[in-house]
């Protein structure tokens, strides 16, 4: 039954690696996944690293989660938070009780939460976020739950290594998309240059580059402006040519 149940979870992950659109919509499979995993009724909050910005909150289950998770946010600490730094689970058995963080598990209380379970989710090896499991009810993440939760956030941890990776790559594509068409839109506009001022590429280019510089518009947005100008509608790419200055 246990080898079925990792199956089952590894299967999952698969499936909401493929067949979602976005990270963000993995993300949020993700949360719903591990709620599946570590037991029933429970509400799930994650969080990432941003880049240069504060941890927060990237996919929630539902707006509990999201409730608890910001306390935390706006306080600067609490278990998901820890975990995340610190690469290690935290649990509280009961909020009514647990001192360590007592304003944080006073609003807990008081959003008719009594336990969670936090665990860290790493990307190529570092911490990268967290998962914070939320209970109604006290000590509902035991032995079994803990180290379903444990296990699942590591199998979790690889697909979202690869997730942002995939994402990463989606982003260098667009920007050499970009710079294609940027190029192409130059040497468009250079051609335009060189036929009315009857002169050599690297000098219309150097007429493109002090116009671009007095008038303190880009060179791509220039180019763009002078190929429509003369041909009546926005230019057209072909990706190669110079690249914008």
């Amino acid at each position: 039954m246990q080898n079925q149940g990792h199956t089952a979870e590894l299967v999952g992950l698969q499936n909401a690696l493929l067949k979602t659109d976005s990270v963000e919509q993995f993300l949020h499979e993700l949360a719903v996944l591990s709620t599946r995993v570590a037991g029933e009724g429970l509400s799930c909050g994650m969080t990432l690293r941003q880049r240069g910005r504060p941890p927060a909150a990237v996919a929630c289950t539902d707006q509990l989660a999201a409730q608890a998770d910001d306390i935390q946010y706006r306080m600067g600490d609490g278990p998901c938070l820890h975990a995340m730094r610190h690469g290690r689970p935290v649990r509280i058995d009961d909020f009514a009780v647990h001192d360590r963080w007592p304003r944080f598990s006073r609003q807990a209380v008081a959003l008719g939460l009594r336990a969670c379970l936090a665990v860290p989710l790493f990307a190529d090896e570092e911490p990268a976020g967290a998962l914070t499991l939320y209970a109604r009810r006290p000590r509902a993440f035991g032995p079994a739950e803990t180290a379903r939760a444990e296990q699942f956030a590591g199998h979790a941890s690889g697909a979202l290594t690869l997730a942002l990776r995939m994402a990463s790559c989606n982003d260098t594509n667009d920007q050499l998309r970009s710079s294609m068409v940027s190029r192409a839109v130059i040497d468009q506009a250079l051609g335009v240059i060189m036929a009315t001022e009857r002169c050599p590429q690297d000098r219309a280019f150097a007429v493109l580059k002090t116009v671009s510089q007095n008038t303190n518009v880009k060179i791509r947005d220039l180019a763009a402006s002078i190929v429509t100008s003369v041909s009546g509608e926005p230019p057209r790419s072909a990706p190669n040519g110079f690249q914008d200055g």
